[in-house]
């Protein structure tokens, strides 16, 4: 039991040598919802075991803020990773060429965001470790003044050659408003995207990551290795690390190329079930001007929390640097009550700490709450809350 309640240019001929359309054959155990199916489109997908996972997915709060699917399809992650592309809209359609089964015509429209405040603890009632993370970013229609409702999307997956995850997805970044899903008109195949747009998520070896905003200019290594770009690397370490350690290893093996993805830079806060914490910056060197430099921040209990502004010591004086007020109050709320508790709490304190840490929606385009996802790194497990309703909570397991 999963839950308990409570692209697109034709692509050049280049792309063409890249690759076949596989059709894969795979097991849906949720019956499909023929009026869904009759309702809404997915014009590019027409391989039948597709077809049924995408009409698969589950409203879990009946009214279209949270959605739940079983990612059954291969996502072709090693083509992706040899594929040296990063450019968000440019992924999203050699995605679309690798697992849509006829090519769209216009290219896809997809951007991502994430403000966020994310810790790591063990817990003090049990000997478990636990991550907390919020997601927040505030969408604007198209005149930028009005909020656009959230729609969030949890994915499992468990690819043959990797390891089982659960996962959060921001529909919003990919087109898909409250209730796309039943609107009779959304075009459902860009869900085949799902796996390269995880925010946070966690895999069955107690490893979590989330990824947070800072305003700088965006990160590009540029030291020869294969490019990597910020979802795409969510992805990879979800699949593959058991560790903090491994993950590590695993992104200095790739030039981070952050360019195109979204409007910001980003770091990431990652965990596991060791207890081990890090937190992994892209920094400026000395006479340069673009984060190119690999910092990893871990071993020291003011490090367990994370907003977004560096945490790195050289980057004091840019514009996130340590001097910022760029999710301050965040980040002193979450190291003061963390230190009150001698670095150690609770599933409910966790639980109250997110909410305290949270933000209604304002002006800023980092407001807004979207979700509040807490991790139990020993049982693999995540309590979500959606849109700052702590009062109802929907539990997940990787299974």
């Amino acid at each position: 039991m999963r839950t308990h309640y409570s692209f697109f240019h034709w692509m050049p001929l280049a792309f063409a040598m890249m690759g076949v359309f596989a059709a894969v054959s795979c097991k849906n155990e949720n019956p499909i919802d023929s009026d869904v199916v009759a309702k809404n489109p997915s014009v590019y997908i027409t391989d039948a075991d597709k077809l049924a996972m995408i009409h698969s997915m589950k409203d879990l709060d009946g009214a279209g803020r949270l959605y739940e699917i079983d990612y059954t399809a291969d996502y072709k992650l090693d083509q992706v990773l040899k594929s040296n592309i990063t450019e968000t809209n440019a992924l999203f359609q050699y995605i679309a060429y690798l697992l849509y089964d006829t090519i769209p015509a216009k290219s896809p429209k997809v951007a991502f965001g994430a403000g966020c405040s994310a810790f790591a603890v063990p817990d003090d009632e049990r000997i478990d470790y636990l991550m907390g993370r919020n997601y927040d970013f505030r969408h604007f229609d198209k005149t930028g003044t009005s909020y656009v409702p959230t729609s969030a999307i949890l994915v499992h997956t468990a690819p043959a050659n990797g390891k089982k995850s659960i996962s959060m997805v921001d529909g919003l970044n990919m087109g898909f408003q409250q209730g796309f899903y039943t609107d009779g008109n959304t075009d459902l195949s860009l869900m085949m995207g799902l796996p390269y747009a995880a925010l946070d998520g966690i895999n069955e070896d107690g490893f979590a990551i989330g990824v947070l905003a800072l305003n700088e200019k965006q990160t590009c290594q540029e030291t020869g290795l294969p490019r990597i770009s910020t979802t795409v690397a969510i992805r990879m370490l979800l699949d593959h690390a058991s560790t903090v350690k491994e993950a590590v290893a695993m992104l200095k093996r790739y030039d981070m190329d952050m360019r195109g993805n979204g409007r910001s830079n980003y770091h990431f806060f990652m965990a596991d079930a060791t207890g081990d914490y890090a937190i992994v910056e892209y920094t400026i060197p000395k006479g340069d001007s673009i984060p190119r430099v690999m910092e990893v921040l871990t071993g020291n209990d003011t490090l367990r929390c994370v907003t977004n502004f560096y945490i790195s010591p050289t980057m004091i004086g840019t514009t996130d640097g340590w001097g910022s007020e760029h999710g301050k109050g965040r980040y002193e709320t979450m190291r003061k009550t963390l230190h009150e508790n001698n670095y150690t709490l609770g599933e409910a304190k966790a639980m109250v700490l997110l909410d305290s840490v949270s933000q209604p929606p304002t002006e800023e385009l980092t407001s807004q709450t979207q979700w509040s996802s807490l991790y139990n790194l020993t049982e693999k497990t995540l309590r979500l809350t959606i849109l700052r309703e702590y009062g109802k909570e929907y539990n997940f397991k990787v299974e």
